[in-house]
């Protein structure tokens, strides 16, 4: 598979395009949060995303193996990163803004959803879920299945875990802090033990597990399908 091989693919859903992270990823700053049904705000770090890649992406980009997937790609700094690198990437998100900017720093961007059908599947080298993306819809384990299903089978998964023991599922809204929500979509949070836990769960073995500028990190390998099927039937 060739980045050349990419098409446009089912574009994103129009909600995206009004909603407030929209905004502030074409002006590149913040505030921006996601907000409980109970009120309780998570702070969104759009600045860094929307800035160059620091020392702790860096350590995660100089494990990425063959050509790169990033799941939920944001405003693109991996991809073109990667990019700059002379590295075969592909960011996949459903917002257009973000997929545009992604485009405008020098990243390739296709705009849809991780679970709808992507170039490549079962051929990619690494697939990335940083930035908290492992909350992609909801359901880590089924974000992880998935995950297997686009990488290669001897590909490599590299996931940023919360910087929290924590699991939970819930559902949220982009906030602006002034008055501006978006829509309600399904999310999770997954702290290191967790992640472990799913990722054991989805056919996954964790090979290498590192901290870098706060921020935790593992890398995942398939396992052989018997294997982990085995395992599941004795829990």
């Amino acid at each position: 598979m060739t980045i050349s091989e990419l098409s446009p693919g089912p574009a994103a859903a129009a909600p995206w395009c009004a909603d407030p992270y929209a905004d502030a990823v074409r002006v590149g700053r913040g505030p921006l949060f996601l907000r409980r049904a109970d009120g309780w705000l998570l702070p969104l770090d759009v600045e860094r995303w929307c800035g160059h890649a620091d020392r702790a992406d860096r350590r995660v980009l100089d494990r990425c193996e063959g050509e790169t997937v990033d799941l939920g790609c944001g405003p693109g700094r991996l991809v073109a990163a990667l990019a700059a690198r002379g590295r075969p990437a592909l960011g996949v998100d459903v917002s257009p803004a973000a997929v545009a900017r992604t485009r405008r720093t020098g990243g390739t961007a296709l705009c849809r959803s991780v679970f709808s059908p992507l170039p490549g599947e079962g051929r990619w080298g690494t697939a990335l879920l940083v930035d908290g993306n492992i909350g992609i819809g909801g359901d880590p384990r089924a974000l992880l299945a998935r995950a297997a299903a686009i990488v290669a089978p001897d590909g490599l998964l590299l996931v940023e875990a919360a910087p929290a023991d924590v699991d939970e599922r819930v559902h949220v809204r982009v906030d602006d802090g002034r008055g501006r929500v978006g829509t309600a979509f399904p999310w999770a949070r997954v702290g290191t033990p967790a992640l472990r836990r799913h990722a054991e769960a989805a056919g996954w073995r964790v090979t290498d597990r590192w901290e870098a500028e706060g921020r935790e990190f593992m890398a995942l390998r398939r396992r052989p399908r018997g294997d982990y099927e085995g395992s599941a039937s004795r829990r």
